[in-house]
């Protein structure tokens, strides 16, 4: 096993270790530290919170447990406003991250209903008011610096209530292990395969144009279309991973085959109906690569 490297926060002084705090909690974190705190974690250990598709195809052949490695990582209980998240989980990759870090209980991730005075990072013997510095934060703010004050041995007791009663965030993404793994086990690799690519295509992971729950859905179904895939395989899989539901996938077949750009067969079977085959046709069937395949979605306003 791949060994793993301390989650570290960039502060404008240096950077903190978060391993450094006994059960570590975040309160209040705003969307730009809540990033950098979910980037740290994919830093120390980027095949279980990010996989590309060679750690996805390393670990779904090893037969290993995919997030493992992240349980050698800190657990860090982020008690955060239901608005904050989202501001993560409404794009796919960001959104993955967290799943991953979820999946693991490596995070505890919980709502806060109210805001907070000051956005406190504590454990159990240290903790401190954490302030973003003037200079440094980008607009999409992902590693922006912050000035750690007010050093408090009490900090972490006091929000001991609030961590106590709030509830559990369920992430609505599915990690990248366990989308993949869905897609392996139900449509085999090549579906898989195909399936990140398409994923991963196009803008950066982490813009504002990056890549939405939606628009994944469909990414996924079309590599299952492109390679395919049994239809209810395919619907299972995606149900089995967690990234919708079967009418969901009901809609964007049939926005496929409205714009011409699928068709299915019928594959006869031992026992039992026979099972529908997708069949990528028009500038589907045609695209030689994954842009080519994005570029006639945009082109049907897919």
């Amino acid at each position: 096993m791949t060994s793993v490297s301390p989650p570290t926060l960039p502060l404008a002084d240096g950077a903190m270790s978060i391993g450094s705090f006994t059960d570590p909690v975040v309160v209040d974190p705003d969307p730009p530290l809540l990033a950098a705190l979910a980037a740290a974690y994919r830093d120390a250990a980027p095949a279980a919170v990010a996989p590309d598709l060679d750690a996805l195809r390393t670990a779904a052949q090893d037969d290993d447990d995919p997030l493992s490695q992240a349980t050698d990582l800190p657990t860090l209980t982020v008690l955060a406003r239901g608005s904050v998240v989202d501001a993560l989980a409404d794009r796919f990759h960001p959104a993955s991250r967290l799943a991953a870090l979820a999946e693991t209980s490596v995070w505890d991730l919980r709502t806060l209903a109210e805001a907070q005075p000051n956005v406190v990072l504590a454990g159990q013997s240290d903790g401190c008011v954490l302030v973003a510095a003037a200079e440094g934060r980008d607009g999409d703010g992902e590693r922006g610096p912050w000035c750690r004050i007010c050093g408090d041995a009490t900090l972490r007791s006091r929000y001991s209530g609030l961590v106590a009663d709030a509830e559990a965030i369920q992430i609505r993404t599915p990690s990248r292990h366990r989308l993949y793994g869905a897609l392996r086990d139900r449509c085999g690799s090549t579906v898989a395969d195909e399936a990140v690519g398409l994923l991963d295509a196009g803008a950066d992971w982490d813009s504002a144009e990056a890549l939405d729950r939606g628009e994944a859905r469909v990414r996924t179904y079309v590599a299952g279309a492109r390679r395919g895939a049994l239809d209810r395989a395919l619907r299972r899989a995606c149900e089995d991973a967690g990234l919708g539901s079967s009418a969901t996938f009901t809609r964007i077949k049939r926005d496929l085959l409205d714009a011409d750009l699928l068709e299915t067969e019928s594959v006869s079977q031992p026992v039992g109906r026979p099972r529908q085959r997708l069949v990528a046709r028009g500038a589907l069937a045609d695209a030689s690569s994954s842009s080519a395949t994005l570029a006639a979605l945009r082109k049907r306003d897919l």
